[in-house]
């Protein structure tokens, strides 16, 4: 295990009214949880045609709703919007927020999302170069004032970016990545890493990160690794076979039993969050419960949250 803090994250799906979220993030922080999260869609995936608040605006209702815990986007797709205004939206929020921003940032990937409102996919190895150019220019804009960048897809001239960031020497970057090449960009470049998959699956990646990271000289423990975790992770009818297939392989080489519904009951979320630390998560993002589960993410932070926290 890992040296960093653990830390447990919310992430709460906007597709539910507007004072039911405030009610919810509200909930969250009293209960003592790290973050909340949003996730960047124009559709929620599983539900295309329900309703679906922005990422991005709605995060700063939930910075002016919060007083205490970490926010962001999890994750900002670069195939949304340029990453100069990124940086920009970034520093307005961190300013919002009294300095409690994490960046988010992934490549993009739900191709049917860009077909309905008609935004550019690029091919993988075109998304991913986006996605390096994208990362140092966020990082740039939030450390300097002023920025020229000359890339094959992106160029800035002397871009002012004012006021600085309350975070200093920035806001944290959470890169969300899997593949080689976006691994070793995030071992480069990130603060934290996000993912999700089996165990096995991560204990793989997290393998390949260690190696990036000692290969550039950067103690691997510097980087962050976080997970982000939802109730359908287990398989199930409405999953792929290959899906399923990758889970039964994780049980078969003789890992930990597999995370069900983490808010089926206190110890199942006490469970999800053992399996995963032990292939070396130190950071959670587990997808709000629903209403009628609310209840067992109440009992969870009040019988179980303080002695994860504590190592006992």
């Amino acid at each position: 295990m890992r040296a960093n803090r653990l830390h447990i994250g919310i992430g709460v799906d906007q597709n539910l009214p507007w004072p039911t979220l405030i009610e919810r993030w509200r909930l969250i922080e009293a209960l003592g949880f790290d973050s909340i999260w949003d996730f960047d869609h124009f559709n929620q995936p599983s539900r295309p045609d329900g309703p679906y608040l922005e990422a991005w605006t709605l995060l700063a209702g939930i910075a002016t709703h919060t007083s205490r815990v970490r926010i962001g986007v999890l994750v900002s797709s670069n195939t949304f919007r340029h990453p100069a205004l990124l940086a920009k939206q970034a520093v307005t929020l961190d300013h919002m927020s009294g300095g409690r921003l994490e960046v988010g940032i992934g490549a993009g990937w739900f191709v049917p999302e860009h077909d309905a409102f008609g935004l550019y996919f690029p091919p993988p190895g075109e998304r991913v170069s986006r996605f390096r150019e994208a990362v140092e220019i966020v990082d740039r804009l939030l450390r300097q004032e002023r920025t020229t960048y000359t890339g094959r897809y992106y160029q800035l001239h002397d871009a002012v970016c004012l006021p600085r960031p309350l975070q200093q020497p920035r806001p944290p970057l959470m890169l969300a990545g899997h593949g080689p090449r976006m691994l070793r960009i995030i071992a480069e470049c990130g603060d934290a890493w996000n993912s999700y998959g089996t165990p096995g699956e991560i204990r793989e990646r997290n393998a390949i990160l260690d190696t990036h990271c000692r290969a550039i000289g950067r103690d691997p423990a510097t980087l962050r690794r976080s997970l982000y975790g939802w109730a359908t992770q287990t398989p199930n009818e409405s999953w792929a076979d290959e899906r399923a297939g990758s889970w039964a392989a994780s049980l078969a080489r003789g890992e930990r039993r597999l995370p069900t519904d983490p808010w089926a009951s206190p110890q199942e979320c006490l469970d999800f969050i053992e399996t995963y630390r032990e292939v070396g998560i130190d950071h959670f993002v587990i997808d709000a419960p629903r209403q009628e589960q609310l209840p067992v993410m109440e009992r969870f932070a009040g019988e179980l949250l303080p002695s994860l926290r504590s190592g006992r």
